[in-house]
């Protein structure tokens, strides 16, 4: 049983806290009296990395996204271990992060130490490396793909999303018995029996109309008004939801909308019971970021992928809609015209739901727990 943990994030978006949240929860739940301190890295370490490198992420995934893409698939082409742009960048982040947390990490002695993103991950291998860290180093993958920045020799586990991408890290230098497809961690509410119709009560839609959920992350990215407008004014026999996250603005320019729209809308903030949503719904409109991606797939629910960001999220939508849970639309007729077919065809329907629902681990958490625990052993 573990007793002591330490969980190492950034909140760059919201998923790799929310990933860090879901294993937290799963441990608590099999010992409440275990301490698990997540630590959001660079707030604690260094909070000049975190204004200069998570700020300047945030601006140029919203004003130049393109921009990320090209970063980001220069870096895809980097060899695992060695690349100069990677052992540079962990240069800077350990000669400005590392002291603080070797300190903390000796002060609170953990059993293990998880990470959910790649920057601490990387600060955490050079430590082993150089014999500063002698606990078991976990990485918990937050896509469906494999990128460089993730891979360290001295990573002791690699929980990835799914079987699929096990081939991928030995590719990419991996070793075979370090790798455990235990799927991208999520909360553990997920794994909870749901009665749709129950829920679609509680909720107040219509139980014989297609319900779709329309999403832009915790951050309401993307153009959620937009395609919320020409859904709207289609005709087309669905209502939806729209779950703006913590974009109040866009959540304010909805609500004003929402006389003017010729359907049903429900217009809705940051919520904590998206389970129960994904659950009442038949199909998701949004982005593809790998926890949001997760839980639609461990709910069965098939997704339709709207300007997915260049990078991570284009890596995610191409690998959804390779195995059939998912398509990437591009632009709003073209969403209209999948939706069309999609609401029009039961037998797509089915497809795309079975599909997700063979790659969804709504236990991913406890299969995560179980690994951690082996590793402690």
């Amino acid at each position: 049983m573990l007793n002591k943990v330490l969980v190492l994030s950034v909140s760059a978006g919201e998923g790799h806290m929310r990933a860090a949240a879901a294993i937290k929860e799963e441990l608590l739940s099999r010992n409440p009296h275990a301490e698990v301190i997540i630590l959001d890295t660079f707030r604690y370490a260094s909070p000049l990395l975190e204004k200069v490198v998570l700020g300047t992420y945030m601006e140029i995934i919203k004003m130049t996204p393109i921009i990320y893409g090209y970063l980001y698939k220069q870096a895809e082409k980097e060899i695992p271990f060695s690349g100069f742009a990677k052992n540079e960048f962990n240069r800077i982040m350990n000669l400005l992060a590392a002291p603080k947390l070797i300190s903390f990490i000796e002060q609170m002695q953990p059993q293990l130490v998880l990470c959910t993103h790649p920057f601490p991950l990387g600060i955490l291998a050079h430590l082993k490396s150089r014999g500063k860290c002698h606990v078991p180093i976990v990485a918990a993958i937050t896509d469906f793909t494999v990128h460089p920045f993730w891979l360290f020799e001295d990573v002791d586990s690699y929980l990835v999303a799914t079987d699929q991408l096990v081939k991928s890290f030995i590719e990419h230098g991996i070793q075979f018995n370090k790798i455990k497809a235990t799927g991208i961690p999520i909360d553990p509410k997920f794994a909870l029996a749901k009665d749709k119709s129950l829920l679609r009560q509680q909720w107040n839609l219509d139980p014989k109309q297609p319900v779709v959920l329309i999403m832009g992350g915790g951050l309401g990215m993307g153009p959620l008004a937009e395609v919320v407008k020409e859904l709207a004014s289609s005709g087309l026999p669905c209502q939806m939801i729209v779950v703006c996250g913590r974009n109040e603005q866009l959540r304010n320019k909805l609500l004003k909308l929402q006389s003017t729209l010729s359907k049903d809308v429900k217009i809705l903030g940051y919520i904590n019971n998206i389970e129960d949503l994904m659950a009442a719904s038949d199909l998701m409109i949004g982005k593809a970021g790998g926890l949001t991606s997760s839980e639609a797939m461990a709910s069965g629910l098939p997704m339709f992928i709207t300007d997915p960001i260049p990078g991570q999220e284009e890596r995610n939508a191409e690998f959804l809609e390779s195995i059939g849970a998912a398509r990437l639309v591009r632009g709003l007729k073209d969403l209209v015209y999948n939706v069309n077919e999609f609401l029009g065809k039961a037998s797509l329907q089915k497809s795309m739901a079975d599909a997700a629902r063979e790659i969804g681990r709504p236990n991913s958490a406890a299969a995560a727990v179980n690994v951690m625990e082996e590793l402690v052993k």
